[in-house]
């Protein structure tokens, strides 16, 4: 490794284009499976290969460094096959070549650019190619859209029993043409890949939509969008295209309508912020302590406290908490333990109500990898203890620890973490 690297230091641009093409043939020639620790290995050697094309090779002969960067991009599939899975460090060493793409193709021949996309596109089996359109399009040109284009359009579908081979194809054919429609601004073309079935689900009507709003043709947008065959309640995309198709008509009503609609469905933060930021003036209060009477009753609980907590209105999330006691649900983590924290400093009792759920439900069904999770939450309530002086209803701290150990005193690894 260390000769090799000296070599590279030492070679002229010639010399160095020869070592790194070498070098990555070796690498292609390679079986040897990929661990992590040689994982971080091969990807140190890639982008040492990388830094030599892009610098010595390029600095000297575009052209050259154009071409070793293709055969760069084109370990990805051979690497990859040698792993279980994408590691981190492979992946960021394809993507720095991926990023180094445009520098190096700026100012070449469009059509031999052209010809060179299409056979990339062609071996995209771990998507190191997703975004190669759209990353090329300046330097391809009209020239070399079209093509590209003309070459994707000349594809024939393979006469193979296996139908994953034709959808794959179809696949590249449909994805690269709409890519293609794009960089051309060619909104009827990307709208043209898509069946009119398929253009009613909201992903995908958002895609149109918020192209054909782009292109000044706001009103077909906002047919289209209403034209979905789903709720759209859950799809953020298809949400936020409308809005700002309603914006763009000056249907201002309309588009608050919908905000309002979709925070009591989902209590969304940011659509109560923009619903209030656009009433008028000392309208906007009685709206806020209106939304938040709803999100106080909003089921599953567990949505109403983490709203609460991110708006945040954490003196009724403490009283929620008090009110649902018992009944939180431990296992929604991702909520109570940020909760928890932010109720700890005015309001320990509900953060310690909060903790408790997450250490009953860890125990009670034995989750042993939330173990070291639970002792943590332990010590929080031993420590928010001397905070609280009445517990209400609740059993208080020394009753907690003492039905704990009566009911899970054998789950010594949880013990052992507490250091009791």
């Amino acid at each position: 490794m260390l000769k090799r690297r000296l070599r590279l230091v030492l070679a002229g641009p010639e010399q160095a284009a020869h070592e790194v093409r070498k070098r990555l043939a070796t690498i292609r020639r390679a079986k040897s499976y990929i661990e992590w620790e040689k994982a971080v290995e091969v990807a140190r050697d890639l982008l040492g290969q990388l830094a030599t094309i892009t610098g010595k090779v390029a600095s000297a002969n575009q052209t050259e460094a154009l071409a070793l960067l293709w055969q760069y991009m084109a370990l990805a599939t051979p690497v990859f096959e040698r792993t279980s899975e994408m590691y981190e460090a492979l992946e960021d060493a394809f993507y720095q070549g991926f990023k180094a793409l445009p520098a190096l193709a700026t100012g070449t021949d469009e059509m031999a650019l052209a010809e060179a996309v299409f056979q990339a596109l062609q071996d995209n089996d771990y998507d190191q190619y997703s975004r190669l359109i759209p990353c090329l399009a300046e330097a391809l040109g009209p020239k070399g859209l079209a093509a590209l284009k003309a070459r994707v359009l000349a594809v024939e579908l393979p006469e193979s029993p296996d139908q994953r081979d034709a959808f794959s194809q179809k696949y590249f054919i449909s994805s690269a043409l709409q890519d293609i429609a794009d960089a051309e601004g060619d909104v009827d073309a990307f709208i043209a890949q898509y069946d009119a079935h398929t253009r009613t689900m909201p992903a995908i009507a958002a895609e149109i939509a918020t192209r054909l709003l782009a292109a000044g043709r706001a009103e077909e947008a906002l047919a289209t969008l209403n034209a979905t065959s789903r709720d759209t309640t859950r799809w953020p995309e298809w949400h936020s295209a409308r809005l700002a198709v309603l914006e763009a008509l000056g249907r201002l009503d309309e588009a608050q309508a919908q905000r309002w609609q979709r925070f009591t469905s989902t209590l969304s933060v940011e659509d109560l912020r923009a619903y209030l930021k656009r009433l008028p003036d000392f309208e906007d209060f009685e709206a806020e302590e209106k939304a938040l009477d709803h999100a106080t009753s909003f089921k599953p609980t567990e949505v109403a406290l983490d709203f609460l907590r991110q708006w945040p209105a954490l003196e009724r999330a403490a009283a929620l908490v008090l009110q649902e006691g018992p009944r939180l649900n431990g296992n929604a983590y991702e909520v109570l333990t940020p909760l928890a924290e932010a109720l700890s400093a005015r309001h320990p009792l509900a953060a310690t109500l909060a903790h408790r759920a997450l250490i009953t439900y860890a125990l009670d069904k034995a989750r042993a990898a939330r173990y070291r999770h639970a002792a943590r939450h332990l010590l929080e309530c031993e420590s928010l203890a001397a905070q609280i002086s009445d517990y209400g209803a609740f059993p208080s701290h020394a009753e907690f620890l003492r039905q704990l150990r009566k009911t899970h005193g054998r789950k010594a690894k949880f013990w052992d973490l507490v250091g009791a």
